[in-house]
């Protein structure tokens, strides 16, 4: 624990240093130049000081002008009479301005049977339009107006002038002067000089500082009483010459006195910025050593580096921030405790409370830094640290927001437009308090805007709602009606999809009933043609394990055990087949193949069966090849199998139609049989497994020949479509042609 307490005694010191250091080398940088200067008197304060007695003193002693006399002196110029003839515009402009003020004014009195105020109303606007007329026909009269102007504003000059004579006063107890009008030679001092002494002498023996002063006579005008510059020929006496002198600080001006007091506190701040400056220099370098040496100050900085470095990045800047300004202002009030207090002593307290502040403040900005500072290290970390700032993921949720506002563009720009109205609604709202006719065009616009677009809204948000409604309903299972698809809006499409999704969801669950109920006939057949050979094989089995047959009877029971296991070991080798084809694993073995003659093959494979068959055989087909690449032996498969369940399925002394065309550039192979089995319409069933025209499942066969001539022709990219009308079944075979 002594240990722990030990670091953070040391941690603290290193920040207390840091702090005290830095503040005394930013009261050096910004109080040094002022304080090289010898005294306060070589200051750049102390030079206003005196810039600003001397106007005072001009316009109060130098050139203390009588008001009567500078009246005399007023000049008028050709310039400033046709200013003030003009000021108003050219004379009809004038004359119908006067017409303008006066008419309305007349013709209301008149209404009102007010006869003596009409006629007081015209004589004032005909005697102001012979006023008006005289200032254009007479330089005269308009050289009496514009003195009158003048004179007025020479009485507001010397009004203010004497509201300043206390600023006056306020320098004229400390300074001495002494003037001499270059001109006339004229002398003007507050000095008291014996017959055989100088100025000069006088100024080097009595004045604790004393400078030479020069100023223009008009000098008053420009720095004291700015904005009387025209009359600087009726308050200068004289503009030849300037005044040249002295202006000093008596030496037996009391301690009291503020600029004495100001020069005892330079110096007093001047040796204060010394020892504070040096002092603070040898702090700040002893904490800079202390903090590269100290393992405390490192492992406690790396300590707090993961936890830091959690936070998003512009956070963590914005913190720096934070601490950075008031790192700055806690220095700066440092400053202001060491370098402006008069008394330190007294405000002891409040000084170590702020240093210890500022010494806080500058600890973790510094660290601040220096964590930062490592996560930018190269511009992949850059990267990685600016990405998962707030700004970019606001910046990147703006952005995709905008992106998806704009998905349909008629949305987002009628999203933007209303908004727009909106806002425009609130400005106008505010703008018609500023005058009475806003209101009339605001209210318009409420009426032909904002109304209809309030309305507009409320049916959006309805129709919004029906489709929220039913998106409800059709997740928990219920069709109901469907939407009513209102205009071409995005709303509109939104219904339609829904409508579109919920027809959807009904030929799915169709789908999926029907799905179940072929799954229940596909496990029934199967287990039923599984088990029928199987079941006479054990049955056959046993009695020739029982010893009790003949050896005719045993010879016919291995018979039937052979044909039914045969029977079984066809249908399973089927099922296995269909199956690889259905999952894609089996390898064509393409060829050029014409398709003409593998039809011919495949019939004349079963001519003993068509024969013996009671079917009528109508084939047609065309003279020249049909060249295709398939894989022949599978294509047989396919022919062999139609044959076949056509020979097995068809009703007794009817016709078959076998026909093969070329289609562009497509083989089309069709077969057509009456069935002696009731289809029940539905040919899309007749591809499913085990599926059989024979319901009582008493003829051979597996039920999978069309399920397997489909994958084959399937895996040659081409089409095989099933269609029945009735008991007429039809078979079509679509495979591309080679050129």
């Amino acid at each position: 624990m002594d240990t722990k307490w030990k670091n953070r005694f040391i941690i603290a010191m290193i920040m207390v240093l840091f702090a005290f250091g830095a503040s005394g080398v930013l009261s050096v940088l910004i109080n040094g130049r002022e304080y090289a200067n010898p005294d306060y008197f070589h200051t750049a304060e102390f030079r206003s000081e005196i810039d600003q007695y001397a106007g005072y003193l001009e316009l109060y002693e130098l050139n203390n002008m009588p008001i009567e006399k500078a009246k005399e002196a007023i000049e008028v110029t050709e310039e400033e009479i046709n200013e003030h003839r003009y000021r108003y515009g050219t004379l009809p402009e004038q004359i119908d301005s006067i017409k303008n003020q006066y008419e309305p004014r007349i013709e209301e009195a008149k209404a009102v049977n007010s006869s003596e105020i009409a006629q007081s109303l015209k004589n004032q606007m005909y005697k102001k339009i012979e006023d008006v007329t005289k200032n254009f026909e007479s330089d005269e009269h308009v050289r009496t107006k514009v003195v009158k102007e003048k004179e007025e504003k020479l009485e507001e000059f010397y009004k203010e002038k004497e509201q300043l004579r206390d600023q006056y006063d306020y320098y004229k107890d400390s300074f001495t002067y002494y003037f001499k009008d270059t001109s006339t030679g004229d002398v003007y001092t507050n000095l008291t000089l014996s017959k055989n002494e100088s100025p000069d002498e006088v100024m080097e023996k009595e004045m604790l500082f004393h400078t030479d002063y020069t100023m223009d006579k008009d000098y008053f005008l420009y720095f004291i009483m700015g904005g009387y510059e025209e009359f600087d020929q009726a308050l200068v006496e004289s503009q030849a010459g300037y005044f040249r002198g002295q202006i000093g600080l008596a030496k037996n001006l009391p301690e009291s006195n503020m600029f004495i007091d100001q020069k005892n506190h330079f110096k007093q701040k001047q040796i204060v910025l010394l020892i504070y400056g040096g002092s603070a220099v040898l702090a700040f370098i002893a904490a800079l050593i202390a903090g590269r040496k100290s393992k405390a100050l490192s492992a406690e900085i790396k300590r707090w580096e993961p936890l830091y470095n959690k936070m998003p990045i512009d956070l963590r800047i914005t913190f720096l921030g934070l601490s950075a300004i008031g790192s700055i202002l806690a220095l700066f009030l440092v400053n202001d405790f060491l370098i402006d207090s008069y008394n330190i002593l007294s405000r002891m307290m409040e000084l170590i409370i702020v240093l210890l502040g500022a010494s806080v403040l500058c600890g973790l900005t510094i660290v601040q830094l220096k964590y930062i500072a490592g996560e930018f290290k190269d511009l992949d970390s850059a990267k990685s640290v600016l990405k998962k700032s707030l700004v970019y993921r606001v910046a990147s949720g703006l952005k995709t927001s905008l992106q998806e506002a704009f998905l349909n563009r008629s949305t987002g720009t009628q999203l933007f437009v209303v908004l727009l109205i909106i806002f425009g609604m609130g400005m106008g709202s505010i703008i018609m308090f500023f005058h009475p006719l806003f209101v009339l065009f605001y209210i318009t616009a409420l009426a032909f805007a904002g109304i209809p677009l309030v309305m507009a809204l409320i049916r959006r948000v309805g129709y919004f709602n029906r489709i929220v409604e039913t998106a409800d309903e059709l997740a928990s299972g219920h069709m109901g009606q469907d939407l009513p698809v209102k205009g071409k809006s995005v709303l509109a499409s939104l219904a339609g999809n829904m409508n579109v999704l919920k027809q959807g969801v009904k030929t799915s669950l169709s789908e999926q009933a029907k799905s179940e109920r072929l799954k229940t006939e596909l496990i029934t057949n199967v287990s039923h043609d599984l088990r029928t050979p199987l079941t006479s094989i054990i049955t056959y089995t046993e009695l020739l394990k029982s010893g009790e047959a003949s050896e005719d009877d045993r010879s016919a029971y291995l018979e039937i055990i052979d044909r039914k296991s045969k029977r079984l070991k066809v249908l399973i080798d089927d099922l296995f087949e269909v199956s690889k084809m259905a999952t894609g694993n089996i390898e064509l073995r393409k060829e050029r193949v014409d398709l003409v003659q593998l039809l011919q093959q495949a019939l004349a494979e079963h001519d003993n069966a068509i024969r013996e068959s009671n079917l009528q055989f109508r084939v047609t087909k065309p003279d020249h090849p049909a060249i295709a690449n398939v894989d022949g032996q599978k294509l047989w498969r396919v022919f062999d199998n139609l044959i076949g369940n056509i020979l097995k399925y068809s009703l007794e002394h009817s016709r078959v139609y076998i026909a093969l065309a070329k289609v562009k550039g497509q083989a089309v192979i069709t077969f057509k049989n009456v069935s002696k089995y009731e289809l029940d319409d539905q040919s899309e069933e007749l591809y499913e497994r085990f599926k059989r025209g024979d319901k009582s499942r008493h003829t051979d066969g597996s039920g999978l020949g069309l399920a397997i001539a489909k994958s084959i022709i399937d895996l040659h990219e081409g089409n095989l479509d099933i269609d029945t009308d009735g008991d007429l079944f039809k078979v079509s075979i679509s495979l591309k042609l080679e050129e």
